[in-house]
């Protein structure tokens, strides 16, 4: 086991300075987008992040001389930076809706979120004096209910009916990657799409029906852990750390453009383990319990039984391992809510640095 993280930030200016490119983060505020941030950098990159912090939080964002940040919609923050004649080496475009239960409340919201924003974005990429290296941030749910298992990037995809919101998310991720490889095959644009799957660790929020740290927060309360359906359904965590981790070296690399790559861990856990693991590796007390799905979603939910990456690509391109453990991930989820980091209060409106 590694030793456990900072669920903080780390310190940028304790390591060396290799980068120097310019660098635009799209939901740079959010979970994902904030280690990224923190990772830009700490390797020398001078970086903006945009943001409505709809789902974001501008606490995990840290204080620096090079990061500049625009509380905006992303259509709106593009624009702003066009009239400032502002130019990127990479953009990573990770804002969209997140989480099942907020596509569930508002699927129309969801889907102009993650549609309009990519292609304002991809627009804004291609008309750089240089077009910018960018990277397409998208998700498991492409696959819909999948073909097979494990999910492979080139597998046809099958959705349920359109009177079924679950499947909205997916189909409007899948619509971004049409747009970000059209763009590729059209103009170029030095472009990657990667499909996350079940990114976890500190800095993420159950608010929006993200399962591990909703089960850490309710262990450390003592609290049950509540497990949707039967509980035998499998997922793959990977840690945060190791997703951003990756992220620039598919960027840096031109064999990667115009390319789909699975980004996650392809071990594979059922959730009643997962609320297992969490117990013991916690110390907790507390019980599991089973709700239906249509106790805890609208009719008609639908769910998958299996979702497992298939590495292969991502391995041959840059080597991609996960290396941190899920038991160290449950420690440092814990650690960042002990903290008390994860509170939803926030300033009014963060700092803007230009």
């Amino acid at each position: 086991m590694h030793d456990p993280v900072n669920p903080q930030h780390p310190n940028p200016t304790t390591r060396p300075d290799t980068g120097g490119r310019r660098a635009l983060v799209t939901g740079g505020a959010g979970f994902i987008g904030s280690h990224l941030v923190d990772h830009l950098l700490a390797r020398g990159d001078e970086v903006t992040v945009i943001d409505n912090l709809s789902t974001g939080n501008a606490h995990n964002l840290p204080t620096h001389e090079r990061l500049t940040t625009v509380e905006a919609d992303v259509s709106d923050g593009l624009a702003a930076l066009t009239d400032e004649g502002v130019a990127f080496d990479e953009i990573y475009h990770l804002a969209a809706a997140v989480g099942v239960q907020l596509v569930m409340d508002d699927p129309k919201a969801a889907i102009r979120t993650n549609i309009v924003g990519t292609i304002d974005l991809l627009d804004f990429a291609r008309n750089q004096t240089t077009p910018a290296r960018t990277l397409i941030a998208s998700s498991s749910e492409v696959y819909g209910k999948g073909s097979r298992s494990p999910f492979a990037e080139e597998d046809d995809v099958v959705y349920g009916p359109t009177t079924i919101a679950r499947w909205s998310y997916g189909m409007s991720k899948a619509l971004d990657e049409h747009l970000a490889l059209a763009h590729s095959r059209a103009s170029g644009l030095p472009v990657v799409v990667t499909r996350f799957f079940n990114t976890v660790g500190p800095r993420q929020v159950g608010s929006y029906g993200m399962v591990l740290p909703r089960f850490v927060a309710a262990a450390l309360a003592g609290e049950p852990l509540v497990i949707h359906d039967t509980g035998e359904q499998t997922r793959c965590f990977c840690d945060v750390r190791d997703v951003m981790e990756v992220l620039p070296r598919l960027l840096a690399a031109p064999a990667c453009f115009g390319r789909v790559f699975n980004v996650g861990s392809d071990h594979e856990i059922t959730i009643l383990q997962l609320a297992d693991a969490v117990i013991s590796t916690l110390g907790s007390s507390s019980k599991t319990r089973f709700i239906p799905y249509q106790q805890a979603f609208p009719e008609g939910f639908e769910d998958l039984p299996r979702r497992r990456p298939d590495l292969s690509r991502v391995r041959e391109a840059v080597g991609f391992e996960p290396k941190i453990t899920l038991e160290q991930t449950i420690l440092d989820v814990a650690a960042f809510i002990r903290s008390g980091s994860d509170a939803t209060a926030r300033p009014a409106r963060p700092e803007v640095r230009t």
